[in-house]
Parts: C-alpha cells; structure tokens; sequence
C-alpha cells in the first residue's frame, strides 16, 4: 500500500519542472518576480521549451489555451479534445489533465490562475457562473471573429501586467472581464433552463471532483452541499437518469483507468483509493461498472 502512486498533482511553483526541460526557464513558472496565483505566456516565445505529450496530472488551480494559429490537443478525464483558430479550451481545477500535443508552429496564449484570484466576487459566483470551467461541461469555446480581436488585446494587457509586476488586483479585474466576456459569448447559444434540481447535481459533479481522494460517501456529499441526501439523490435522478451512487461510481473508477492507461504501475499498486484496497476487489469493481476487469482494460489501450 505504500508504495502507490497517484496521479501527480504539482504545486503551481511546480509545474515548470513538470512540464518543461529546463529548470532555469523562468517565465512560465510563478516566479519571484509574478504572483504566487497567477501566470500567462505567449506560446510562440517558448514553444520549443515544451516537452509534450505531458503525462496525465491534476492542479489545483484552473487553466485555459487561446489558440490563435494552428492547433493542439488535451484531455479532460479520460476524453481527447483537438481544437485550433479561435478556439478556446478550458481546465477546471482538480480534474486529470492530459498534454497531448502542440504544432511546431502554434500561436496563441497560456494562462492558468487560483480562484482565489476572484475573493472580491460573491461565494459561488465563479463556479455557478462561468460554466465552461465545471468539471462536467465542454471545455471548448469557439470564439467569433468580432470578439477574437477584443480578447486578444485583454491577453496582451494581462501579459504586460505580468510581466511589469503591476498590481494584482488590476490583473484579477483584467481576469474578471475576460471571463464575463466568454460568458456572455457563451449566452448566446441556445440555453437549457436550469432549475435548482440542475444546479444541485452540477454541484454535486463539481464537488466529486474537488473531494474524491478524501470522502466516498454520498450521505457526507449531501452535508457539503447542506441538503439531504434523499433530495440531492432526486434532483439527480431527475437531471441524468443516475442516482448519487452510480456518479461517485464513476468517478472512483476514473482515476485507476488513466493510471492503466498511462503509467506502468501493476494493477496491485493502483488498486486502493480512491478505489478499494486489493486488486481483486478493483478487479469486480471495475466489471461491475464498465464490464471488463482493469487487465482487460488495459489490453485495450
């Protein structure tokens, strides 16, 4: 059991070794110089300091990729997104990212933030607010032609602030219209109505995310939530055709299929939280909730 190894989950001031050859390229990391919270970069500058594909890792905090030119691919879970021009791909904090690959010549921008970025906004407003970063939702964003040139030179601004050691709470507000922004682009898709009973199971999907490794029982995900455990189980019922269970289900298996997907851990390694504790039990866990055992699985990779 000690021996086992999760996904990794770097530190903001981590993520340069992670991700990059060099430890002395500085500016993609938060340095002396930046914000323990905050970070932006130009991809074109520092394109040939990436190590891709990156192995599957979660952060703590969130992220988002504007490609300008040509195009690049990530994960959300264990889904595989290509998205290019004009596109925009969001990463909520928490969730197992993956890196897969970057054109040579791609251009656009980097910027990965803590939502402690946004205290001035009331509690919730991020989460309930700027949906393109739950966990659950499509984390593309294509962006019209009459906006692109707008969020550009907001990037621009963000970046000059960074990279001048100007005040943080000029760059949180620079940050806070550029959400509104893709929120308000966002707004003019056609919409679902969201009653409560969608809010409290969007909540309840987000807080899986946020505490799987320590809590597996959905009676103390109704009290995180401040709602009974029947209710929350209704309003989810309602939403998916799922009850609370079948979600947590899902979510404990995610974390040991990318670790058989991606790692060379045995299955006696990867088979404890936020799974079960022998490799048999993953085994009949795994069958009942996808159909196959994790050897199976992993045949398939």
């Amino acid at each position: 059991m000690e021996s086992f190894k999760k996904n990794p989950v770097p530190k903001p001031t981590g993520l340069n070794n992670f991700h990059h050859f060099t430890a002395d390229w500085k500016s993609v990391i938060l340095t002396k110089n930046s914000h323990p919270h905050f970070h932006i970069n130009q991809f074109e500058e520092h394109i040939n300091c990436l190590q891709m594909p990156y192995s599957p890792y979660r952060t703590t905090i969130y992220d988002f990729t504007f490609i300008l030119q040509d195009s690049s691919k990530h994960s959300k879970r264990l889904s595989q997104y290509e998205f290019g021009n004009s596109e925009i791909f969001c990463s909520s904090a928490n969730q197992i990212t993956e890196d897969a690959s970057m054109t040579d010549d791609v251009k656009g921008f980097f910027c990965r933030f803590d939502e402690i970025m946004f205290s001035f906004l009331p509690k919730n407003y991020f989460n309930d607010t700027y949906t393109f970063f739950q966990f659950q939702s499509n984390p593309i964003i294509k962006v019209r032609k009459e906006l692109r040139s707008h969020l550009i030179s907001i990037l621009e601004r963000l970046l000059f602030l960074y990279e001048n050691e100007r005040a943080i709470s000029l760059i949180a507000n620079y940050l806070f219209v550029l959400c509104e922004e893709l929120k308000k682009e966002l707004s003019l898709l056609p919409k679902k109505s969201k009653d409560i009973s969608f809010q409290l199971t969007e909540s309840y999907k987000n807080t899986l995310v946020k505490y799987i490794y320590t809590t597996q029982s959905t009676p103390e995900y109704a009290q995180i939530l401040n709602v009974s455990t029947n209710y929350l189980n209704k309003c989810v019922k309602k939403c998916l055709n799922k009850t609370l269970q079948d979600l947590l289900n899902e979510m404990l298996i995610v974390e040991p299929e990318t670790l058989l997907k991606y790692s060379d851990l045995p299955v006696a390694e990867i088979a404890i939280k936020p799974c079960n504790q022998t490799a048999s039990n993953l085994a009949r866990f795994s069958k009942s909730q996808t159909g196959i055992t994790p050897k199976e699985y992993l045949a398939l990779c």
